[in-house]
C-alpha cells in the first residue's frame, strides 16, 4: 500500500470523525463523542504514516526532499497540523463538540487534495528555487499558523452562536463551553497562529533572498500573506490596547480566516514565484 492510498484512507477517517462529532453534538451522545475522538487520532496516526512513507519514497526515487512542496503535500500537511492542534486542545478542555467545528476543515483539506482533478500527487523533483533548508522552516510554521487560524474561526462561530442563545435555552449550544472559554480559547489560538505566521513570513523573506536575490517582490501570495499578519495584528492590538471582547474579536477572527483561505487557495492561481500552479 503505498502512501497515496494510505492518505486517501485518511481522508474517509477524518470524515467520519467530523460526521461523529457532530452526531455526537446534535443527538447529545457522549460515548459517538469518545468513538469520534478515537477515529480523529486513528486518521492522525495515518496521516503521519502517509506523510513518512511519502518522505521515504522521495529519497527511494533519487529526488530527496520534505514532502512540503506542493499543493498536495501541503494540504496533507495543514490537515496533520490542525488535528495535532486540536487533539491537544480536546484533551485540555475535555469538550468533544470543539471537535465538530474544527475536524471539519481538516476532512475537506484531505478531500481536495485526494479527490480534485487539478491536483496531482506525483511526487516530483524541486524547482532550483525550492532547494533550500528553509523550505521546512517556512513551510511548517506557516502552516501552524494557518491550522490554529482554522481553529479560532470554528470557536469564532461557535461564540456567535453562543450569544443567540445567552439563556441556555437551547439544548444544542448549551454543551457549548462559557463565552468566556471560548473568547480566551479564540486569543490563545490567534496567538498562537500570529506568532507562527510571523515567523513564517520571516524566515520566507530570507528564502527568497536567498533564492530570487529580493527580499520582497509584492508577488500575490507575499502580499495577501502581509494582509493576513495586518487583519491578525489588528485583532490582537484591539484586544490588548482597547479591550475589545465577545463579538467584535469573533467577527475579526472570522476576517482573519477568509484573508488566510484567499492567501492559501486564492492566490496559487494567479501568476507569481509563488504559485503552486495546481500541481
Amino acid at each position: 500500500m503505498d502512501n497515496t492510498t494510505i492518505l486517501s484512507i485518511v481522508t474517509f477517517v477524518y470524515g467520519l470523525a467530523a460526521f461523529l462529532y457532530v452526531a455526537s453534538w446534535v443527538f447529545k451522545k457522549p460515548l459517538v463523542g469518545k468513538l469520534a475522538s478515537w477515529v480523529a487520532v486513528t486518521g492522525f496516526i495515518g496521516n503521519s504514516v502517509g506523510i513518512i512513507m511519502r518522505w521515504v519514497e522521495s529519497y527511494r526515487l533519487g529526488i530527496g526532499h520534505a514532502p512540503l512542496s506542493n499543493m498536495y503535500e501541503s494540504l496533507i500537511f495543514f490537515a496533520w497540523t490542525l488535528v495535532l492542534i486540536y487533539l491537544i486542545i480536546e484533551r485540555k478542555y475535555k469538550n468533544l463538540v470543539i471537535g465538530a467545528f474544527a475536524t471539519p476543515f481538516a476532512f475537506l483539506a484531505m478531500a481536495y487534495a485526494s479527490l480534485s482533478p487539478n491536483i496531482s500527487d506525483r511526487i516530483q523533483p524541486l524547482i532550483p528555487a525550492l532547494k533550500s533548508n528553509w523550505l521546512i522552516a517556512h513551510v511548517i510554521t506557516c502552516f501552524f499558523g494557518y491550522a490554529a487560524f482554522a481553529i479560532a474561526f470554528g470557536l469564532s462561530l461557535m461564540y456567535l452562536l453562543k450569544q443567540k442563545d445567552p439563556d441556555n435555552k437551547s439544548k444544542l449550544f448549551s454543551l457549548f463551553p462559557n463565552s468566556f472559554t471560548l473568547d480566551e480559547l479564540t486569543h490563545q489560538m490567534v496567538v498562537f497562529g500570529y506568532l507562527f505566521l510571523s515567523v513564517g513570513i520571516i524566515t520566507g523573506a530570507v528564502w527568497a533572498n536567498s533564492a530570487w536575490g529580493s527580499y520582497w517582490t509584492w508577488d500575490p501570495k507575499e502580499t495577501w500573506s502581509l494582509i493576513t499578519w495586518f487583519v491578525y495584528s489588528t485583532m490582537l492590538h484591539a484586544r490588548m490596547m482597547r479591550g475589545w471582547r465577545g463579538k467584535r474579536i469573533a467577527y475579526l477572527s472570522v476576517i482573519g480566516f477568509t484573508a488566510v483561505l484567499f492567501t492559501y487557495f486564492g492566490v496559487n492561481y494567479l501568476p507569481g514565484l509563488h504559485s503552486y500552479g495546481g500541481g
